[in-house]
């Protein structure tokens, strides 16, 4: 069977780019297609002899570091890759992977990291962001956001099945597309993570330094509890933001980038993980998991999945530094429960194993059903639910 996977972009080694990796290993004599591939060399190790073909944004002007600036020329760019020689085609998708054109005797499976957030749910404060609010420009990126919605959803059509990476986004590729999706959490490296059963006193929060993961919320929590310290790991454009936040309290420690070394290290010693950030799924919380290491987290998103209330951690309902504040009491009240080998036994429900081995079950099901003359999109027969994915 010749497999095509279907990629967004190339551009740094993240999340994405984590779950192609891994569906590259269940498919390793796959072709990728993507709209551009500016990987760096010394990160690209992992695609293998894998081919790599890109379309015609790849050769536009200033394309390696204003790809997105031809967003309006996207939907175009991945309709002209010509899949004719492909059974198979399984797109990674958050932006326009999965809106590649295929056959009536094709199988498209796509991973749906999310509908594109930019021209959904998250539009106006994409906009707010870059400063479209008002204006000409905002006129302009609204019309384009406009037909971009009317032609993602079109080619929904041409998926055969979605897969979602959590429950958070099943109900936002329902919302967009009016399609269920099969529920497979991304892949978690949980393997090089060791349990510590000692911990020491403090806790750790690590991330990007960007404002959607409220790092600052943390900070300010903990200023009003002197008592009890914190290490913030991270780097990025809230970082002077963080320092400032931070100023004068001896509880807080802002550390900026870490190795991976001490990365792993920092979790397993940390006596909880805070987590304030809404994510679609969220690596991390489970990485810190997969340390034996409780995490305090959020309630909404991909969290609500990854940590067990009571028992892997606490959630907590607001994303307000006083709700961050009241979790911690709680947390200490209730720490003395929690088990170090639960915590990990979670953490190995979102192993690398366990993803392509989900993967793997979708895509043959969905083959068999093509190969019967059924239409799996049109079937309740053997469509795995959230619940059968998560007690898997």
């Amino acid at each position: 069977m010749k497999v095509a996977i279907i990629h967004d972009w190339l551009v740094v080694n993240g999340g994405a780019e984590k779950v192609l990796e891994q569906i590259l290993i269940q498919y390793p004599n796959a072709d990728i297609f993507t709209l551009v591939d500016f990987l760096p060399e010394h990160e690209r190790e992992w695609l293998k002899d894998a081919k790599v073909t890109t379309s015609f944004i790849q050769r536009l002007p200033f394309a390696k570091n204003k790809y997105r600036n031809y967003f309006p020329l996207f939907p175009i760019a991945i309709e002209q890759f010509d899949l004719s020689e492909y059974e198979l085609i399984i797109s990674s998708s958050y932006s326009v992977a999965k809106g590649v054109i295929t056959g009536p005797d094709q199988t498209h499976v796509s991973y749906c990291h999310s509908p594109a957030r930019y021209a959904w749910d998250l539009q106006a404060q994409y906009l707010k962001e870059s400063s479209m609010e008002q204006g000409i420009k905002s006129i302009i990126a609204r019309y384009f956001l406009h037909k971009f919605r009317i032609w993602d959803v079109r080619t929904s059509n041409g998926v055969d099945e979605f897969i979602a990476n959590s429950n958070f986004i099943r109900k936002r590729i329902y919302k967009c597309y009016r399609r269920e999706a099969a529920l497979v959490y991304p892949p978690v490296d949980v393997e090089r993570f060791q349990v510590c059963e000692e911990k020491e006193d403090f806790y750790l929060a690590a991330s990007r330094l960007v404002p959607y993961k409220r790092i600052d919320l943390i900070v300010e929590a903990f200023t009003n509890m002197p008592d009890r310290n914190l290490k913030v790991i991270g780097d990025g454009p809230d970082m002077n933001k963080i320092r400032a936040i931070a100023k004068g309290a001896a509880n807080i420690e802002i550390l900026g980038y870490q190795s991976n070394e001490s990365m792993v290290s920092y979790m397993q010693k940390a006596k909880a993980f805070v987590f304030a950030a809404e994510e679609d799924f969220g690596i991390v919380p489970v990485e810190a998991q997969a340390c034996g290491t409780p995490v305090i987290a959020y309630g909404k998103g991909g969290c609500l999945e990854t940590v067990r209330n009571g028992i892997t951690g606490l959630h907590f309902g607001e994303q307000k530094a006083s709700s961050i504040e009241l979790a911690v009491h709680q947390f200490e009240k209730i720490s003395s429960d929690l088990n170090v080998e639960n915590i990990r036994e979670n953490a190995e429900r979102f192993s690398n194993t366990t993803f392509r081995k989900n993967i793997h079950s979708v895509v043959t099901r969905n083959i068999q059903f093509l190969s019967s003359g059924a239409s799996f999109a049109n079937s309740n027969v053997g469509r795995i639910s959230a619940l059968e994915q998560v007690e898997s």
